[in-house]
């Protein structure tokens, strides 16, 4: 029996289409191997979003060639899409599939090893993702998804419902919907529908434990959507919405269309409805024209804000984007910016943990290994406990009993 393993970078929606992948190849009978070095056949699902992302995949590519030179990489995502030739000339590289030919990998691969039998799947996450909308109509100045990705294209909702019921009766209690802007899904439908419309029908399918969303554009999300999530007892305590920056003025030269005080409002919003939620959002520096003021206005922002996480990055040209050709911030600079906000992030995220000491979550345990295992509580928090007897996928109840900058502990409560 053949094995594969996948490899992701970047985004959540990556994430959702390999974990589909893995589903189908192994009703091929095709074997799920973790570790890359170990396998016949690698996929790589890449991104493009900034130049570490581009460096990422060069470099994975290094490595498998070093350490496992008999296995036939697959090379396909959003960094194949922009540039294949860069992979085409790679001796180990067998093929690359653009993003619109993403669906032909599975059928593909088969073709050079014969079926076997069907075999028990080896869940690729702990979690069901399922992809529900793909691509993007709008044009930020620094984003290179569109190009790479295309227009947004919404899956049916009777596809969407029957992939999420195939994973309910595999077992899994935690569904996470992703897609490049969730808030589009279903404008482009026949008849339209939302994904107000969708969280609904999900909500009603009978063995479903947890739902979470991916990240949402709070520029695009009605008030009706907004109350449905606050108020959803499937939804998980836990939205990343996202921003880019805390200066009005650099929002505006990003494209964003938003304020800072339409975002707060959001924010203010979901916490007084759950003091415990975690919220959280993606920050570039060093963005063409951040002047200090404009970087200390997002520093504020951030601190007062009731966020509890926010993932940074420095600001990077991608080719095709309006941003590209601009002014540039000196890369000194973004280091420096950068490094202090993630500071911040950390400083924010520990008080939001510490905040929670002593209190009980729902959860799915994500990992376990001899003497410990990972829980994943409904509102984002990352707990270890010691080992037990609940297994990978299983949803428990946990309490935190010690919280450090970098580490959550605690146990689990058997009723």
């Amino acid at each position: 029996m053949r094995s594969f393993s996948i490899q992701t970078f970047g985004c959540r929606v990556n994430q959702a289409e390999a974990f589909l992948w893995a589903d189908e190849l192994q009703n091929q009978g095709w074997r799920f191997e973790r570790d890359c070095l170990r396998s016949d056949l690698v996929l790589m699902n890449t991104c493009t979003l900034t130049r570490n992302a581009d460096r990422d995949a060069r470099k994975f590519i290094r490595a498998v060639t070093r350490e496992n030179p008999k296995a036939r990489l697959v090379v396909t995502g959003c960094y194949a899409q922009r540039s294949p030739e860069e992979f085409k000339d790679l001796p180990q590289v067998w093929k690359v599939f653009p993003n619109e030919e993403k669906h032909r990998i599975v059928s593909h691969v088969s073709t050079i090893a014969s079926q076997g039998e069907s075999v028990s799947p080896l869940p690729f996450r702990s979690r069901a993702l399922v992809k529900i909308q793909d691509g993007c109509d709008f044009r930020c100045t620094f984003c290179i998804i569109p190009w790479v990705r295309g227009q947004s294209r919404s899956i049916a909702q009777a596809e969407v419902l029957s992939r999420i019921r195939k994973y309910i009766d595999q077992g899994f209690k935690e569904i996470v919907l992703t897609g490049i802007h969730l808030c589009s899904y279903g404008h482009d439908l026949n008849p339209p529908s939302s994904l107000l419309d969708l969280l609904e029908e999900i909500e009603n399918l009978e063995g479903l434990t947890w739902l979470r969303l991916s990240s949402l554009d709070p520029r695009y999300l009605s008030l009706p959507l907004l109350e449905h999530i606050a108020k959803s007892e499937k939804i998980c305590p836990h939205l990343h919405l996202s921003l880019q920056s805390g200066s009005d003025r650099i929002l505006a030269r990003m494209g964003r269309k938003i304020r800072c005080c339409d975002f707060n409002r959001i924010l203010a919003h979901l916490r007084d409805h759950d003091p415990f939620a975690a919220l959280g959002t993606d920050i570039i520096v060093g963005f063409p024209g951040e002047s200090e003021e404009d970087f200390e206005s997002t520093c504020d922002f951030l601190a007062y804000s009731p966020l509890t996480y926010f993932h940074v990055f420095a600001y990077s040209p991608r080719p095709l984007t309006e941003a590209a050709s601009w002014s540039q911030v000196d890369p000194k600079v973004k280091k420096k910016r950068a490094a202090r906000l993630r500071n911040l992030a950390g400083v924010k995220n520990f008080a939001f943990r510490k905040q929670c000491l002593g209190r009980e979550f729902k959860g799915i345990v994500i990992k376990k290994g001899k003497d410990h295992a990972q829980v994943l509580t409904n509102n984002y928090i990352k707990v270890h406990v010691p080992a037990s007897l609940a297994d990978e996928r299983n949803e428990v109840k946990v309490k935190i009993t010690s919280v450090f900058p970098k580490l959550t502990e605690g146990k689990i409560i058997r009723d």
